[in-house]
């Protein structure tokens, strides 16, 4: 497929379904070849079919985020396999349990840590060789406003991701002298199932789908020369 990104090489995560899925087609769309993460093999396998439609190309690399050592891996494995990493798009989140801070569990503090937070540090670090290595490297983020308004009941989510943040703008200021640029994306309120688990009395009728700011997070992975990097980039006003 030609297109702006024509011979690019895309990490997305949560590219089962959501925004993940949706940022995925995307850019396919706009001609990366795509490189699909996430723990069900049949989301995968659904986000590949609606890429070969759009007449892209994509290879699944079914994946639990919370086990460290294989997103370590992640990588070499590009580099030995395609020799390249253009952009990386981090779109999975967990939300865990909405509970008072004093009631949270180990267990499930441990599981949206893995996720949201640790997940990102250890991207970071096994992708920006490569990405620092593209003519024009792209990193993207999805966050969310409650990591910069605290909710009752919300702390674990909105903790990990405000820990994301800063390790993401903290990353966007070491590498601002590169060609690599790095943003994270709020998409605001939007039909995902992430948002059904935290609200689900409420109409989604109103909501946008994923694909209808699929467009804006991918206008951040575009390989131009004025795009400013270590920004929170808003779809929407958030609600």
């Amino acid at each position: 497929m030609s297109g702006v990104l024509s011979g690019s090489v895309a990490l997305v995560t949560g590219a089962s379904r959501g925004i993940g899925a949706a940022a995925a087609v995307e850019l396919a769309r706009l001609g990366a070849h795509l490189i699909l993460i996430a723990r069900t093999q049949g989301g995968l396998e659904e986000t590949d079919d609606a890429i070969r439609s759009a007449g892209g190309s994509a290879t699944l690399l079914p994946l639990d985020l919370r086990e460290g050592e294989k997103i370590d891996a992640i990588g070499p494995t590009l580099f030995q396999r395609f020799g390249r990493l253009d952009v990386l798009v981090h779109a999975a989140g967990v939300l865990g349990k909405l509970t008072p801070v004093a009631h949270i569990l180990p267990a499930d503090w441990a599981d949206v840590v893995g996720v949201n937070m640790a997940a990102s540090w250890r991207l970071i670090g096994t992708c920006d060789p490569l990405l620092r290595q593209a003519p024009a490297g792209r990193a993207v983020f999805v966050t969310d406003m409650r990591a910069r308004e605290p909710r009752a009941y919300w702390g674990p989510y909105g903790a990990t991701k405000a820990a994301m943040e800063h390790l993401v703008l903290t990353w966007a200021q070491e590498v601002a002298t590169t060609s690599l640029r790095v943003n994270l994306f709020d998409p605001g309120p939007v039909a995902t199932r992430l948002r059904s688990n935290a609200f689900p009395g409420e109409d989604k009728a109103g909501l946008p789908r994923p694909e209808s700011v699929a467009p804006a997070l991918a206008a951040l992975c575009l390989p131009t020369e004025t795009q400013m990097s270590g920004r929170v980039v808003t779809a929407r006003s958030p609600d």
